[in-house]
């Protein structure tokens, strides 16, 4: 199956996102994909929380949702929703990060919200505390599509390994990591974490990413590292995506996941343990 991962650079508009997100899942249809996947906070990257309260909508209110969803059905195409950033109702006011997968008809078959938060001092002068903003899921989360069972995780949850053994163990055979990654991090790590998930799991890893410098907000610039990453069950990386935003079709087959866990079966070999 001919699948997309869309590399994006967003800014802090989500109508101009929108816009960006449709016109290119329209290419990736013209090109033959029948899965599209988009990056982390597809809508708006912001370091303001200000501009967030200002531009930032309830899920049944999205525009940017309701607009993929449209697309989607339009195109006649599965749409893997990185994640949006969307309003919540709960007393604190923090927002979620929410990952949604939409099938051909443009429904919602699932919908994940970002577990682990990204609260993390990468350099002397470069600290984030997603925590502070956005409020972390509890349930980890398979899509049942036409094509298979699909994990879906959301950036920062890369580095949680138990995540994407649950996923595997309960059917899924593709796993979703749409990310904004931070340039330090990814550069060290981005790649090694992705390897080990689809090693240990023996699925398809697909990572869509942020990339690139993203429109100053109040004044203040965010980077993200970019390479978006598609990595065989097996382990080995069939698309790096370098930093320049753009569209990365290849074909997707599920018999590689069944010839991964024929050589190592590994997951068929876990084993309970007791504590230190």
């Amino acid at each position: 199956m001919k699948t997309a991962l869309l590399q994006i650079t967003s800014s802090d508009d989500p109508a101009e996102n929108l816009d960006r997100a449709r016109a290119m899942m329209a290419e990736a249809a013209e090109q033959g994909a029948r899965l599209i996947l988009t990056p982390e906070v597809t809508n708006c990257v912001s370091t303001s929380t200000t501009r967030q309260r200002e531009v930032l909508q309830h899920e049944e209110d999205d525009q940017s949702l309701a607009g993929l969803r449209d697309k989607a059905a339009a195109l006649g195409v599965w749409l893997l929703i990185g994640s949006l950033a969307i309003k919540t109702h709960d007393a604190d006011g923090r927002f979620a990060n929410r990952s949604f997968m939409i099938d051909p008809q443009g429904q919602i078959v699932a919908r994940y919200d970002k577990i682990h938060m990204f609260d993390v001092q990468v350099t002397e002068t470069e600290t984030f505390r997603e925590s502070k903003n956005y409020r972390p899921g509890d349930k980890a989360v398979i899509a049942d599509t036409d094509f298979g069972k699909v994990g879906m995780t959301v950036c920062y949850d890369v580095r949680f390994p138990a995540l994407y053994a649950a996923l595997a163990q309960a059917g899924a055979r593709i796993l979703t990591v749409p990310a904004a990654f931070s340039p330090v991090t990814g550069a060290a790590h981005w790649e090694s974490l992705l390897r080990a998930r689809a090693i240990e799991t023996n699925c398809w890893v697909l990572a869509p990413a942020q990339t690139g410098e993203h429109p100053k907000t109040r004044g203040k610039t965010r980077y993200t590292y970019g390479h978006s990453m598609v990595v065989a069950p097996w382990g080995e990386v069939v698309i790096d995506a370098g930093t320049d935003p753009g569209i990365h079709i290849f074909d997707l087959h599920d018999s590689s996941v069944s010839e991964a866990r024929r050589r190592v079966p590994s997951l068929t070999h876990v084993r309970r343990f007791d504590g230190p």
